[in-house]
């Protein structure tokens, strides 16, 4: 069975560990991404089997002076019980689907990968989450920091699970569809992490874009990649269910096009999806939307 043929497991992974609280006393509701999707049967439509998920400890809107953090020691504990479960899912020659959460449920997905080789990382973000130390004096929330955690910047607790030091090298990170342009985050275009913005994409064309994505990693000869996909990198119309709003993005048939070459390249051993918040899909039509255009992603496989 070649890397394009996996069984598809379902792993949920419904953290919000990550986020600052949308507005005092509430939480976000991102942990509910997981069953809103079951409820639009992506398993039956994937023919996925169902795996047991990890259980996020207690969200708390606080600032931690340990991490410098919202729930940093919570993030660790959860990472930690995420990475055990990709960990067996790829172990057994599987293909997991973590459904989130939010963004920093990477750093599971990761360390679960860390431990068995070298790994790369596809990072389909309307974000670049580069948040840390060296461009910024706060950190607060890890979802807007999970890039940067991954490759080693950040609070310890974070960045060295395990004593692993950095999860995923920077040579083996390609981020696709990137579109806010903070000032603050553009120093990641001197490190080796590869950056094609959403101009980028259109100009090259997605489905090109996507198969090129594939040949960073596959060059230095990482034992695979994991796909990270975070909702907000859809158009903002198609897509306002998300934390942080901005105009543009890509349509459905954009990102499907973008993920089917990174799915049937033999090199993906997982992908985790992230940020979709049902609570701000009050008739469910969102939610529909995109199961229906991840199905259609995997459909090529």
């Amino acid at each position: 069975m070649t890397g394009s043929e996996l069984a598809v497991v379902a792993v949920d992974a419904p953290s919000n560990l990550g986020l600052s609280p949308p507005e005092e006393g509430r939480e976000p509701g991102v942990r509910g991404l997981a069953c809103a999707l079951r409820e639009r049967g992506l398993l039956s439509r994937l023919g996925a089997e169902d795996s047991s998920g990890a259980t996020p400890p207690a969200y708390s809107p606080e600032i931690e002076a340990r991490t410098g953090t919202r729930n940093g020691e919570a993030i660790r504990m959860f990472s930690v019980d995420l990475a055990e479960r990709v960990e067996t899912v790829v172990g057994s020659g599987r293909f997991p689907l973590v459904l989130g959460g939010d963004c920093s449920i990477l750093i599971g997905g990761m360390l679960g990968l860390r431990r068995m080789g070298r790994f790369g990382l596809v990072f389909v973000d309307g974000h670049l989450d580069f948040r840390h130390p060296g461009n910024s004096i706060r950190l607060r929330a890890a979802a807007g920091e999970d890039l940067a955690l991954v490759t080693g910047r950040g609070p310890e607790r974070l960045t060295n699970i395990d004593g692993l030091g950095s999860l995923v090298h920077d040579e083996d990170v390609v981020a696709l569809g990137e579109r806010e342009d903070y000032p603050e985050w553009r120093d990641i275009h001197g490190t080796g992490i590869t950056v094609w913005d959403l101009r980028r994409l259109r100009e090259h064309g997605f489905a090109e874009a996507g198969e090129g994505a594939v040949e960073r990693p596959r060059a230095n000869g990482v034992d695979g990649f994991w796909i990270h996909l975070d909702a907000d990198v859809l158009d903002d119309v198609l897509m306002p269910a998300v934390d942080s709003r901005q105009p543009d993005g890509t349509d459905y048939a954009e990102l499907v096009e973008l993920l089917r070459p990174l799915l049937r390249s033999g090199l993906a051993v997982g992908m985790e999806i992230t940020i979709f918040d049902p609570e701000l899909d009050p008739t469910g039509e969102i939610s529909e939307a995109f199961t229906t255009a991840v199905v259609e992603a995997f459909s090529d496989r």
